[in-house]
């Protein structure tokens, strides 16, 4: 057991983990914004409201919410580890920072991207996942999510938050898919 704890403090463990618990992460995202599309059906949010009454309610989903949290936590963690560990790599900061040209903005902003999305998730999650599971566990009853998002997106400031969330996480994706691969 011991080489199994060496290798996953290890540069490549940790690279390996993030890369796990984020493609772990972009298939639950790919789940998400797939139920979240069918708002745009024209049916005055009935397929939404079915398919969020689903996720909510199906215990599967539920279990794998808990999961979802660890997961969270884990790619936190080790992104924070990672970024710390190239930070320290040369204590010495050099006077003059060029830019790599072998590297993209968005690879080098990683961990900022990642707190935006971290905002970003704790904005979305305080406007309508604790409303709702805290509405279950007290009234026993799920809240009209169509009508919750149609409220809030009339609001430019949810919608210029969520825009720049979603801004964020492309950016943060576009090179947290490709870099897992490698």
């Amino acid at each position: 057991m011991n080489w199994f704890s060496s290798f996953l403090t290890s540069s490549i463990g940790k690279k390996t983990t993030m890369a796990l618990s984020g493609l772990f992460l972009i298939s639950f995202l790919v789940v998400h914004c797939s139920i979240n599309a069918m708002i745009f059906y024209n049916d005055g949010g009935k397929l939404f409201t079915h398919w969020a009454h689903f996720m909510a309610t199906n215990p599967i989903i539920r279990t794998i919410e808990v999961i979802l949290v660890a997961f969270f936590i884990v790619h936190i963690v080790q992104g924070l580890l990672l970024w710390n560990q190239n930070r320290n790599a040369r204590p010495v900061r050099y006077y003059v920072n060029q830019q790599s040209t072998s590297s993209s903005w968005y690879s080098r902003s990683m961990t900022l991207l990642g707190t935006l999305i971290l905002l970003f998730l704790i904005v979305h999650t305080r406007n309508f996942w604790i409303p709702n599971r805290t509405n279950q566990f007290i009234h026993g009853e799920e809240l009209p999510l169509y009508e919750m998002m149609l409220a809030k997106f009339h609001n430019p400031i949810e919608v210029v938050i969520y825009l720049l969330g979603c801004f964020s996480l492309f950016w943060h994706l576009l090179h947290g898919f490709r870099s897992s691969f490698q």
